[in-house]
């Protein structure tokens, strides 16, 4: 559907780029604003995501300065990025608050603004009517305010909605009246020439659609437009699929799907979800299947019971809230007329005045109250950014770790190959000197022995280039973006190859230290279904902190201990286990209940945010396993025994699946 939004052309990027750095640099209260609701508009028709948070911090900002109407534009703009997400809900929960704000603050444009995206989310949930209702209101307040753009919008929308519930004449007649608005053609002109395709295609003349299409789809690419794009390569598909060309129905349905994956447009995702599932049928019953999978799994997220009661909820609270009003204006005028009927002007003014005491306690009872809220939200926003920045320390720190590690590994082949080149030029320069004297002085026989060690040594760098670049193509597959599927990966590989990295990453940060590395690994593991770099980053989380413990414990001066890490696997039943140990010193027992809660840290200020273990755990747990940890504290035992017995063993237990 169609929104108040700004045209994203081929410098799109550049123009959001410009705006973040913007940002960085702004230091006044009202540009930051100003910036962030930028990027959150921008972003929408690009990333639903980037879009939520950027409009998020701008609403945070509104509400802690007291902008009542950035506020009520806010809420509604970050509705239309959430709804495009499928989160009815909250969209529907943002709007009404909007409208509430605009209405008691009599703000006419956001008025309008809120019944408008209130008809977008309507026709999402598929309830056209009321979503007409809605949309008529938007439009009558656009026109007498004279908002000929947003009212051309909002008499798209209408055709839209009528254009769903095969009304086709009254879709066109609205669609028309649109067109008549010159200024706001450009925004509009994709979605009027998709509505007008779709018009075309029910009433069967394929054609003419198929050209109204192309027109439309050739204007979206050009405002990068993903979410119109998408619509409008699913009516390209149908249209295929009536005239029964197969192969151009499937491949527009593909790209319809790719781009509404691409801005989490749920609504596309079902429709082309669909679409691609009844093509395929029993041609290549697979991928039919995988997307059907895919789209009743995405409207069921729109349409499951939970969504639909707190959406019932929702409007019936509001609807509750307008009959209120309306209750109370009618009463309001009722009294006057009885007053005003049975004791006169006198009296009435006493009560004009007793209502108008009472209102003003009310309004400074309201005031107070919203201070009160604005200070909570405020205060609750802060957390939130600073859990986020929390979360993001903790990854940059996993990855310097990470890094470190694959430093060192790669540096002994590294080493291995400079020096053997070095000494294959001193070798090959003798060669050339022996070769210059005359021939009665040359010894072959010195000259095939360097010939040889040249060879020898050419062989060591070769192994050695391999073996570096082995490493570096190991670190390369990890290094990827996470895919976020599970695929068959050696546990066992998995688990070495942490174990060492994490080690290098300290030894590159420490020379002097050194500990005692042992393995135990089952040989009938096999392969088991994981996301491998998740995992990963759970094994280097509780290496690194096993390699502090045993690291902290030698600094402290005990006699006699040698640092040791431990790494185990082992399959019981239908379960593999994965247990990670050292010989620290412990975990005290009053704390080791609150290690994998967030932003819990044993670590001095600084060293740790408290995070590792947290995310650890929900990675596991995201798995359908479980992570424990079993810990004896080096506290409780005599200083004899200290050097050997404390430490902790972590275990993690992962579907053998």
């Amino acid at each position: 559907m169609p929104q108040e939004k700004q045209l994203i052309d081929s410098d799109g990027g550049k123009i959001i780029e410009e705006l973040r750095q913007r940002l960085i640099v702004a230091t006044n209260d009202s540009g930051r604003l100003s910036i962030m609701e930028s990027l959150g508009f921008y972003y929408e028709v690009l990333n639903a995501d980037s879009s939520v948070k950027y409009t998020q911090l701008a609403l945070a900002y509104a509400r802690k300065h007291g902008y009542l109407k950035a506020e009520a534009r806010l809420m509604a703009g970050l509705s239309s990025a959430v709804r495009q997400q499928g989160k009815f809900a909250e969209a529907l929960d943002l709007l009404f608050k909007s409208l509430k704000l605009a209405q008691e603050n009599n703000f006419t444009y956001d008025i309008a603004r809120a019944y408008r995206r209130l008809g977008l989310v309507y026709s999402d949930m598929e309830n056209f009517p009321k979503a007409v209702a809605y949309l008529l209101q938007a439009a009558a307040i656009d026109e007498k305010s004279l908002n000929g753009s947003s009212a051309a919008i909002d008499h798209v929308l209408v055709g839209e909605a009528y254009e769903k519930i095969n009304k086709l004449d009254s879709a066109a007649f609205h669609i028309n009246t649109a067109f008549k608005q010159k200024d706001a053609f450009d925004l509009l002109a994709p979605d009027i020439y998709n509505i007008n395709g779709s018009i075309q295609a029910k009433k069967g003349n394929y054609g003419q659609a198929l050209s109204l299409y192309t027109e439309g789809i050739s204007l979206a690419k050009k405002n990068n437009d993903l979410v119109v794009s998408s619509k409008i390569y699913a009516g390209l598909s149908i249209v295929f699929t009536k005239i029964n060309k197969r192969d151009s129905a499937i491949f527009y349905a593909q790209k319809s799907f790719e781009n509404a994956q691409q801005v989490s447009f749920k609504k596309g995702i079902i429709l082309s979800g669909n679409l691609l599932s009844d093509l395929y049928g029993s041609s290549q019953p697979v991928e039919a299947l995988r997307y059907y999978k895919i789209a009743a799994s995405t409207k069921d997220s729109l349409f499951g019971v939970n969504n639909i009661q707190t959406i019932q909820d929702l409007v019936a609270r509001e609807e509750g809230r307008q009959k209120e009003l309306d209750d109370a204006r009618i009463s309001y005028h009722n009294r006057l007329k009885l007053y005003g009927l049975g004791t006169g002007i006198i009296v009435l003014l006493v009560i004009a005045f007793l209502l108008y005491r009472n209102n003003r306690h009310k309004q400074k009872a309201n005031v107070l109250l919203y201070k009160q809220k604005e200070t909570i939200e405020a205060t609750l926003n802060e957390l939130k950014s600073t859990q986020t920045l929390l979360i993001q320390s903790e990854k940059m720190a996993s990855l310097g770790a990470l890094t470190a590690g694959i430093a060192h590994e790669i540096q002994n082949p590294l080493n291995f190959v400079n020096n053997f080149s070095e000494v294959n030029k001193e070798m090959l320069e003798e060669l050339k000197a022996e070769r210059l004297k005359p021939k009665a002085e040359r010894d072959e026989h010195t000259e095939d022995e360097i010939i040889g060690d040249v060879i020898a040594n050419e062989e060591k760098i070769n192994h050695h280039g391999k073996r570096a670049d082995a490493i570096v193509k190991g670190m390369l597959q990890h290094s990827q973006s996470s895919s976020g599927k599970k695929e068959p990966t050696d546990i066992n590989a998995l688990c070495d190859e942490y174990l060492r990295l994490s080690y290098h990453g300290l030894r590159a940060k420490d020379k002097s230290f050194n500990a005692t590395l042992k393995t135990a690994f089952d040989p009938s593991l096999g392969k088991i279904n994981i996301i491998s770099q998740d995992i990963g980053r759970v094994l280097m989380n509780l290496l690194t902190n096993a390699f502090y413990a045993v690291n902290e414990k030698k600094n402290s001066g005990i006699e006699n201990y040698e640092p040791t890490i431990s790494i185990s696997t082992k399959k019981i039943n239908d379960k593999v286990l994965i247990s990670v140990s050292d010989n620290g010193n412990g975990i005290p027992k009053n704390i080791v209940d609150k290690i994998f809660q967030p932003f819990f840290t044993t670590k001095p200020t600084g060293q740790g945010t408290g995070l590792g273990l947290s995310l650890s755990y929900d990675i596991v747990k995201a798995h359908g396993g479980e992570i424990t940890v079993n810990s004896k504290d080096g506290e409780d035992l005599p200083d004899s025994n200290r050097a050997g017995q404390a430490g902790s063993t972590f275990i993690i237990k992962l579907p053998n699946a």
